[in-house]
């Protein structure tokens, strides 16, 4: 089993940007974290973070062969969110044919 984990904008600063609204936790430990525990699951995951809309379409764009069950995604910024979206739902749509 596969899952894609896809962190976008600013979602590196995690732990050091407004620690009072989004807590102290780096996406560094969180991704320690979620490796420990898929680890121990058996599950396979990838990770991803770029602050760069057309790497995180490339990213996504890379899983239409693959046969990842599961896709967490973080896209921080709504205009990336709305239009990463889009592209997700086609995939999803594709897969499901």
């Amino acid at each position: 089993m596969h899952i894609a984990v896809l962190n976008g904008p600013n979602l590196n600063l995690l732990g050091e940007r407004e620690p009072e609204l989004y807590g102290r936790t780096t996406l560094a430990e969180i991704e320690t974290r979620t490796r420990e525990r898929a680890r121990a699951l058996g599950v396979d995951v990838s990770w991803t973070q770029t602050n760069h809309e057309g790497e995180l379409v490339d990213a996504i764009q890379r899983l239409k062969g693959d046969a990842a069950v599961g896709m967490v995604t973080g896209f921080g910024a709504e205009s990336y969110r709305l239009g990463l979206e889009g592209l997700v739902g086609y995939l999803q749509a594709r897969h499901d044919a």
